[in-house]
């Protein structure tokens, strides 16, 4: 091989290398793009997640609470105390719509089956009892029919969409 076969395969190698580093920063910044990305949609995904967690959390102490006095025929304290507990902070994971449902009617309803369940106690058998009682029945039907709802109403916050 001569000087001048030489010098030109040096440049050419030369010229490769040039071009490597010349193209290394762009494709760093691809690269650096593309996993900034993934990580944006791991974490929009991990939030998702927790929303949800949350949600139906939430949604599991309504459905117990609402259980309970189906079982129990009256709205025990502890129930209560699991309700409200479990319910705290409802405004901000779900909409107006559904803190106002969860507050005025179903812990309305609670409240007013748990005033009459009181006032049967020590009444004497009469009109006012029967009325008692059948205000008690409608309050329980309505409960259980909220109770047969409630996966209808909150369906929508409880999709995972990913």
């Amino acid at each position: 091989m001569d000087c001048q076969t030489i010098s030109i395969a040096a440049a050419n190698s030369k010229d490769w290398v040039d071009y490597l580093s010349a193209l290394l920063t762009p494709m760093i910044a691809v690269f650096g793009s593309i996993i900034a990305f993934m990580q944006f949609r791991i974490n929009r995904n991990k939030l998702r997640n927790e929303l949800f967690d949350r949600r139906y959390a939430q949604y599991e102490s309504i459905k117990d609470f609402l259980g309970s006095i189906m079982g129990a025929g009256k709205v025990t304290d502890d129930a209560q105390r699991k309700y409200l507990v479990g319910t705290s902070g409802i405004r901000f994971i779900f909409d107006k719509n559904i803190a106002e449902y969860v507050d005025t009617t179903i812990w309305h309803l609670a409240v007013a089956l748990e005033c009459l369940c009181s006032e049967l106690e020590g009444m004497p058998v009469g009109e006012e009892r029967t009325r008692n009682v059948q205000r008690q029945s409608d309050i329980k039907k309505k409960l259980f029919s909220e109770l047969n709802g409630l996966e209808d109403k909150f369906s929508h916050y409880l999709q995972l969409q990913h």
